[in-house]
C-alpha cells in the first residue's frame, strides 16, 4: 500500500503509515468473460440478510463495507478514509472516500451510509454486534458518526466483519424487505443477470474507485481491479460436472474439487491446484425448540455417541484434521480447546444412560441436509447410522441448499439437527464465531425470547473486557459452556480444494473467490 489508515482498536485513534511510492497493480490483460463453478445455489444476494457461503461468494465481488479484512484478517479501512474513536471511547468518527460510486451512477455520500445501518439494524442477520450502539447520524456529506450506549472495545473488530457486513447502499434501498434487495454496491464487479439454480453474471463496473491507499488488494480490501469484461457464477453441484467443465475448459475455475480426483488433476499442465486449507468446521446444530432435542441429555447422549474420524472421513475423504475448538489450531493466539471432554468421546454404552436419563421414547429425530454440499450430506448419513446404533430413530431430511436454510430458520418444529459448515466466521476470530450464539437467531435455536443467559452474559464480557489476553479467556469459557450444553456439534476441521485453468494468473483462494485483480494469461 501507499498510504493506508489504520484504525486502532481501542487506542482511540485513526493513523497514518505512509512508505515509499510503488506502483498499483496493472492487470496483464484485460478482458474475457471467466467462468467459475459454484458448487451450492444461492438464496439471494442480500448480503445483510444472508448468511450463507453461496452467497457471499458472489456478493462480496459487489459490495463493500466502511471496513473489512486483510489477507491476514486484520481489520483494515474501505470506504472509510480515517475513523477516530473519542478519548472516551463512546464515539466514533468515520470519514468517508470521496468520488466513490455505486454501480447505478450514485454518488456515494454519508445518508447512504446511514441508509445502510438503518436497514441493518432491522434485516440484517447479525444486528447483534450494534447492540452496545446508541445512534448514528450523518454530520457532513462525507463525515458519519456512531454513539455508543457503553465503550465496547471490539466495536471495529466486530464492524470490519465480512461473515454478514454492514455493506454499503444507496438510500434509496433502505425499506427495501430482507432477501428482495436489487444488488447495488460500490464493488468492482455489478449485477447483470441471476438466475436461480442456474448462474450469476456479473460484467466489470467501469465507474469503480480503487482505494488508492493500497497497491494490490489485501483480503476483501486493497486496490482492486476487474481485469475481466465479465465473471459468471455457475451453479453446478455435481462435484464430478465441475471437474469435467474443468477439464475441457467450459469453467475455468472451480471450488471444492473433490480429494479422489486431486492426484490425476494434478498431473493435467492445464490445471493449477489450489489448497485452502482450515477451509470450514464441519458441524450440527441442535434445534433446542424441539423436542427430544429441547432436552440437555438427549443431547448428550447424541454427542457421546459419535466417531469423529468416521464422520470427518466421509464428510472429506480423508482431507481432514479433528478439532474440538471453534478456531483452527493454525490461530494459535485464539484457539482453545476448553471443552475436549465432550469431544470424540465414541461411547455408546454412554450415549445410552445419557439417554434413558432424558426420557427418549423413540420419537422421530430429523437431521437436516442438503445435497449441494456433499461434505454436509455424508456427515448427516454416517451421523444417523451412528445414533441409529444407540437406538435414535434418525432420519435424514434432504434438500438442496437454500431450502435447508430456509427450513432451519422457518420451521422449528421441522428438524432436529441442521448440518452446516463454519468457515468465514472463525477465520475472522473468536468474536465472529461466538456472534453465531448472541444473534437475533442463534444457532442453537432456543424458542423466541429463550436465549440462554449465560451465553449472553459471556458473549457481553468477550465484547466489554478490556484486553485482548482476558477475552481470550472468557472466549475459552464460552466454547466450554456451549460444548457442556451440547449446543453444537463440531466434527472436525477440512480442507477444501479449488482449481483454476493455467491460463488463469493471479486467483489466490481465500474466504471467497475473489475475481478481481486475476486475470487471462495470453
Amino acid at each position: 500500500m501507499k498510504r493506508m489508515l489504520l484504525a486502532s482498536l481501542g487506542l482511540g485513534l485513526a493513523v497514518a503509515a505512509p512508505h515509499a511510492e510503488a506502483a498499483h497493480f496493472t492487470c496483464p490483460h484485460v478482458g474475457g468473460n471467466f467462468v467459475f463453478g459454484q458448487e451450492a445455489n444461492i438464496n439471494s444476494l442480500d448480503q445483510m440478510a444472508s448468511a450463507t457461503i453461496s452467497t457471499r461468494n458472489i456478493a462480496m465481488n459487489i459490495y463493500e463495507a466502511l471496513m473489512t479484512r486483510s489477507e491476514s484478517d486484520q481489520p483494515i479501512l474501505q470506504l472509510a478514509r480515517s475513523v477516530t474513536e473519542s478519548p472516551d471511547h463512546m464515539t466514533y468518527t468515520f470519514q468517508l472516500r470521496q468520488g466513490v460510486h455505486f454501480q447505478n451512477g450514485q454518488l456515494m455520500t454519508s445518508k447512504d451510509v446511514v441508509a445502510s445501518f438503518n436497514r441493518y439494524s432491522k434485516v440484517g442477520l447479525e444486528r447483534s454486534q450494534l447492540g452496545a450502539v446508541k445512534s448514528w447520524n450523518a454530520t457532513g456529506p462525507y463525515t458519519f458518526v456512531v454513539h455508543m450506549k457503553h465503550p465496547q472495545p471490539t466495536f471495529l473488530e466486530l464492524l470490519s466483519s465480512f461473515s454478514v457486513p454492514i455493506v454499503i447502499i444507496p438510500a434509496s434501498q433502505e425499506s427495501v424487505p430482507a432477501l428482495r434487495i436489487k444488488p447495488i454496491g460500490t464493488g468492482p464487479y455489478e449485477l447483470v443477470q441471476s438466475v436461480p439454480g442456474s448462474y450469476v453474471k456479473l460484467k466489470r463496473f467501469t465507474g469503480y474507485s480503487p482505494d488508492t491507499r493500497f497497491d494490490n488488494r489485501t483480503g476483501l480490501g486493497g486496490y482492486k481491479v476487474a481485469c475481466f469484461d465479465t465473471v459468471t457464477f455457475r451453479i453446478v453441484t455435481d462435484p464430478g460436472a465441475r471437474v469435467a467443465g474443468l477439464r475441457t475448459g467450459s469453467l475455468q475455475g472451480v471450488e471444492d474439487v473433490p480429494p479422489k480426483s486431486v492426484p490425476s488433476l494434478k498431473k493435467d499442465k492445464n490445471i493449477t491446484i489450489l489448497p485452502l486449507y482450515n477451509w470450514w468446521i464441519q458441524i450440527a446444530e441442535p434445534n433446542t425448540a424441539n423436542p427430544p432435542t429441547d432436552n440437555l441429555w438427549f443431547r448428550k447422549a447424541v454427542q457421546a455417541g459419535l466417531n469423529m474420524n468416521a464422520i470427518m472421513q466421509a464428510a472429506s475423504d480423508g482431507f481432514y484434521k479433528l478439532n474440538v475448538g471453534f478456531q483452527y489450531p493454525a490461530q494459535k493466539a485464539d484457539y482453545s480447546n476448553a471443552g475436549k471432554s465432550t469431544y470424540n468421546i465414541d461411547n455408546p454404552t454412554l450415549a445410552k444412560q445419557y439417554l434413558a436419563k432424558s426420557g427418549y421414547k423413540g420419537e422421530p429425530v430429523v437431521l437436516l441436509t442438503d445435497t449441494d454440499y456433499p461434505q454436509m450430506y455424508n456427515s448427516a448419513v454416517v451421523m444417523q447410522q451412528e445414533l441409529q446404533a444407540i437406538g435414535i430413530n434418525a432420519t435424514l431430511r434432504v434438500t438442496d441448499w437454500p431450502t435447508s436454510v430456509q427450513i432451519s430458520s422457518t420451521q422449528p418444529h421441522a428438524w432436529n439437527y441442521f448440518f452446516t459448515g463454519w468457515g468465514t466466521q472463525p477465520a475472522l476470530g473468536p468474536l465472529s464465531v461466538m456472534q453465531f450464539f448472541a444473534q437475533p437467531q442463534p444457532v442453537y435455536f432456543p424458542p423466541p425470547g429463550h436465549q440462554d443467559p449465560e451465553l449472553i452474559k459471556l458473549w457481553n464480557q468477550m465484547n466489554s473486557l478490556p484486553t485482548a489476553a482476558k477475552r481470550h479467556q472468557v472466549f475459552a469459557k464460552m466454547q466450554k459452556y456451549v460444548l457442556d450444553q451440547a449446543y453444537a456439534l463440531p466434527f472436525g476441521s477440512l480442507t477444501s480444494v479449488e482449481a483454476v485453468r493455467s491460463n488463469v494468473k493471479g486467483f489466490v483462494p481465500f474466504r471467497i473467490p475473489r475475481v478481481y485483480n486475476v486475470w487471462f494469461q495470453k
